[in-house]
């Protein structure tokens, strides 16, 4: 696989001191793939509604601030309380999905509360195409080579230079492309998702809840293939178990909202 053979660099290109790194142009492509797919979905439900786009901007900002604190306050405080300069540098990758749930979803619920609009039916749109900008974002993490596993010979494992290797696996060329693993599964929940959307399977709610269960369950599996340092909780580490809340929350809202019909 061309993977397996090509390393790339962090910059696209310079202007003076100024980069341009691959991970922000990623991350602004998935953000903008995500807002045509729900205007496309929005416009055959026969909403022509402008307020996606204010929406947009506000729910962007809540992510990317709550996914930048997640990072910094619990994935890895350790370094950013000896870096604290480093705490801005966003374009050098360090955005936790877990965080930019919960921030996207605070600023959501407050943007619809001040609106006077149903919170259930964004939150759905939400949930539909956040995966699908997720499977592409994760390409920012091969690019700053950021999120692989453990050593392999299969013949998509990705080159790592050494500066970048764990200290136990210094020796070793090739990892699990561990980014390529959740992209691809988070486009197939995507698929679900779109598809069950567009046909109008599911109640209000039941589609967040299944984005909830769904990506829970596939960050759940996914850990037990990363081997950078968290925080442990009764043999498990701590992204797996906000994922266990995920599913739970996931469930209990599609239960609910089934109950309710």
């Amino acid at each position: 696989m061309f993977i397996h053979y090509f390393t790339p660099s962090r910059i696209i290109f310079s202007l003076g001191p100024i980069n341009i790194y691959w991970y922000g142009l990623i991350i602004a492509l998935a953000i903008l793939l995500c807002l045509a797919t729900a205007i496309y979905l929005l416009r055959q439900r026969g909403d022509k509604s402008e307020d996606i786009y204010e929406l947009t901007f506000w729910t962007v900002i809540g992510a990317v601030i709550g996914a930048r604190l997640y990072d910094v306050l619990v994935v890895d405080w350790v370094y950013f309380s000896r870096q604290p300069q480093e705490i801005i540098a966003v374009w050098q990758g360090g955005m936790a999905i877990h965080g930019a749930i919960i921030g996207g979803v605070l600023v959501l619920a407050l943007w619809c509360w001040r609106k006077k609009q149903a919170v259930w039916p964004w939150l759905d749109l939400s949930a539909v195409v956040l995966p699908l900008g997720q499977a592409l974002g994760r390409f920012g993490n091969w690019f700053n080579q950021e999120l692989f596993g453990r050593p392999t010979n299969l013949p998509w494992g990705i080159p790592i230079p050494e500066s970048l290797r764990p200290e136990q696996y210094l020796s070793s060329q090739y990892f699990q492309p561990l980014f390529l693993y959740e992209s691809l599964l988070s486009l197939g929940l995507f698929s679900l998702l779109f598809f069950s959307f567009k046909k109008k399977l599911f109640q209000p709610g039941q589609y967040l809840a299944l984005y909830l269960a769904g990506y829970g369950l596939i960050r759940f599996v996914m850990e037990f293939l990363r081997f950078d340092a968290t925080a442990m909780i009764f043999g498990f580490r701590w992204p797996q178990v906000f994922s266990l809340a995920l599913i739970i929350i996931g469930l209990a809202i599609f239960w609910r909202k089934k109950k309710d019909a």
